[in-house]
C-alpha cells in the first residue's frame, strides 16, 4: 500500500503531510531525526491538526448560528476531513478543503480552505487562505495545534527546555475550566521572557495569551538546536500539553474557546472573525530549526 502521506523537503527539513486535515505529521532535520510528537496513545495522537472553522470548544459542543442549533465538536470539523492535494513539488505542497453537503449540515456556509507547506532551507511555512464563496458574511476563527518533541532529539534533558518569547509578556494569562474561558485570569508564569517548561504548569490545562505582543517565540534548551516559531498573523497563542507526555504543543490562534455560559450566535462568541462575501482570511504558521 502506498504511503498516504505527502513529503516535502530541502536538504536541511523534510515534513510529511497527511491529506486527512492537512496535518503536519512529520517534521525532521537533515539526519532525518524527529522533531514532532510521538502521538503516543496514552496522552495524545494528534500531531498538528489544523483548527476550522472554531478553535476550542464550544459550550455543549453546540453551534448557535441565525436561530439553529448545529453539533460542532472541539476544535471544528477540518482535522477529520479529506483535503484534497491540489499541487505538489519537491519543497511545497498545497491542499485543498471546500464546503460539502456534509460539512453545510453543521456549519451553513459556502468556502474554501487553502494549505500551503513551503520548505525553503531550514524554515517550514504553513500558509493557509479562508475564503468565503457564499454571499452573506462568513464567521470562522483558525489555529494552528502543531506538536513538538519534548525534548527535542539532541541529547539534553527535558527539564532543560524552555520557550522564550520576543516580547515582555506581563499581562494574566487566560483561564480553561471545563473547556471554557473563566472570567478569572491566571498569573503569567514568564521569568522575564522565559517560560521554564514543566509538567505542573499544564495540570489546569492549556496557557492562553489573548492578546500577547510576541509574534515569535524560540523553543529548546539553551544550547544546541532550537526551533523558532514565527506567527506574525496570528493574534493569540497557546501553549499546552499532557503532564508526562513528549510533546509540547505551541498553538498560535485567531480564535478561542467559549467563554463560560456563552449561549450566543456565533457572530458574537469572543475571537470569530467575520469575512465578507468573496474576502479571504489569512493565517500563517513559520517553523525554523536554528542551530
Amino acid at each position: 500500500m502506498a504511503d498516504p502521506l505527502i513529503t516535502i523537503a530541502t536538504p536541511q527539513l523534510s515534513a510529511a503531510i497527511n491529506p486527512l486535515g492537512a496535518e503536519l505529521t512529520h517534521l525532521r532535520d537533515a539526519d532525518g531525526r524527529e522533531l514532532m510528537t510521538n502521538a503516543d496513545p496514552a496522552f495524545w495522537t494528534g500531531h498538528a491538526p489544523l483548527l476550522f472553522p472554531i478553535v476550542g470548544r464550544l459550550n455543549g459542543d453546540v453551534l448557535h448560528i441565525d436561530g439553529t442549533d448545529y453539533p460542532m465538536q472541539q476544535h471544528g470539523f477540518a482535522r477529520r476531513s479529506l483535503f484534497t492535494l491540489v499541487e505538489h513539488s519537491e519543497a511545497q505542497a498545497v491542499f485543498l478543503l471546500e464546503d460539502s453537503a456534509a460539512s453545510r449540515a453543521i456549519y451553513p456556509f459556502p468556502f474554501t480552505l487553502r494549505v500551503t507547506y513551503t520548505i525553503t532551507d531550514a524554515t517550514l511555512d504553513v500558509a493557509v487562505v479562508i475564503e468565503n464563496r457564499g454571499g452573506d458574511v462568513l464567521p470562522a476563527s483558525f489555529g494552528f495545534h502543531p506538536a513538538f518533541a519534548w525534548p527535542l532529539p539532541y541529547g539534553l534533558p527535558r527539564a532543560d527546555h524552555r520557550i522564550v518569547f520576543a516580547e515582555d509578556e506581563p499581562e494574566p494569562l487566560r483561564e480553561l475550566i471545563g473547556g471554557g474561558i473563566a472570567e478569572q485570569r491566571r498569573p503569567s508564569p514568564l521569568e522575564g521572557r522565559t517560560l521554564a517548561l514543566d509538567d505542573a504548569l499544564f495540570d489546569r490545562d492549556a496557557l492562553i495569551w489573548d492578546q500577547p505582543k510576541s509574534r515569535s517565540v524560540r523553543y529548546g534548551a539553551p544550547t544546541g538546536p532550537q526551533l523558532r516559531v514565527d506567527f506574525p498573523l496570528m493574534p493569540m497563542l497557546g501553549i499546552w500539553t499532557k503532564p508526562g507526555a513528549a510533546f509540547v504543543c505551541i498553538e498560535p490562534w485567531h480564535g478561542i474557546a467559549d467563554p463560560q455560559g456563552f449561549t450566543g450566535d456565533i457572530r458574537d462568541k469572543p475571537g470569530i472573525v467575520e469575512i465578507a462575501p468573496g474576502a479571504t482570511l489569512a493565517c500563517g504558521l513559520q517553523v525554523t530549526l536554528e542551530g
